[in-house]
């Protein structure tokens, strides 16, 4: 099984687009032909989400299956080097790649990510929370994924078309590919104790009203070397509360390295 992903039209070197948990490249929609001005997005479905399958071995879910598979898409579309943007649980696995394959990467961003910057200790609870809630997941189908408090029928602070978008786009959620990401890909997400050794240009674009968050931007901001921080006024949906400070944002900071291949 591979990953599934969309090369959308553009102009400049490859940006990988990753999603969060539960969303899916709908999440892009408000931000796809801005960026195309400069690069040539490819949106990219996390397992379970969109249009990608939904692996029963729970080593595919593992980050390091993750790193992989964008391996085999950069590989595929014959680029040297690319750019990332992660978003939530997509961060934690594009912060990763850099870390693994920094020769590859042009340049990264991501926004607010707890799963992706989480402690030994939020992480030890995941992990013994994690079979009981995949259980449930399993037991229950699509709708005990809709009763997650991170199911997007939740957000309130999306403009109205995107969050129609994302509702759609759940209904296609694997109830498998759900319990398996909670279960692997959540708890293994975090390059707290790695990004210390980042050798890679980074923007977080910041959503500052998600409050939990700010611990861990702080801590970024304090310990990731080669790292710019851009504050938002926006929660954790931060490319799609307001997407045109995070598209002016983003495309500033790649503009730096629009000759780049």
């Amino acid at each position: 099984m591979q990953l599934s992903y969309r090369v959308h039209p553009g102009h400049g070197p490859f940006l990988f687009l990753v999603h969060g948990f539960l969303t899916g490249s709908a999440q892009w929609q408000d931000n796809i032909d801005a960026l195309a001005t400069q690069v040539t997005p490819v949106t990219i479905d996390l397992w379970g989400h969109g249009d990608s399958p939904t692996p029963l071995d729970a080593a595919a879910y593992h980050p390091a299956n993750y790193l992989a598979e964008f391996e085999r898409i950069r590989i595929t579309l014959g680029a040297p080097r690319i750019y990332l943007c992660g978003y939530s649980l997509g961060a934690g696995l594009t912060l990763r790649y850099a870390l693994t394959h920094p020769e590859r990467i042009i340049a990264q961003a991501f926004t607010n990510s707890s799963s992706g910057l989480a402690d030994a200790d939020e992480q030890a609870g995941w992990k013994a929370g994690a079979s009981a809630a995949a259980e449930r997941i399993r037991a229950g189908g699509i709708a005990a994924v809709e009763a997650l408090p991170v199911h997007p029928k939740r957000a309130r602070h999306l403009p109205g078309h995107v969050y129609e978008s994302l509702i759609i786009e759940s209904a296609r959620l694997s109830p498998e590919g759900v319990a398996r990401t909670l279960e692997v890909t959540n708890p293994n997400a975090s390059v707290r104790q790695e990004i210390a050794r980042n050798t890679i240009r980074t923007l977080l674009l910041c959503g500052a009203r998600e409050s939990r968050f700010r611990a861990k931007r702080d801590f970024a901001a304090r310990v990731m070397p080669a790292l710019t921080v851009v504050d938002l006024p926006v929660g954790h949906g931060v490319n799609m509360e307001n997407p045109a400070l995070f598209n002016a944002a983003l495309l500033e900071f790649l503009s730096s390295y629009r000759h780049a291949s």
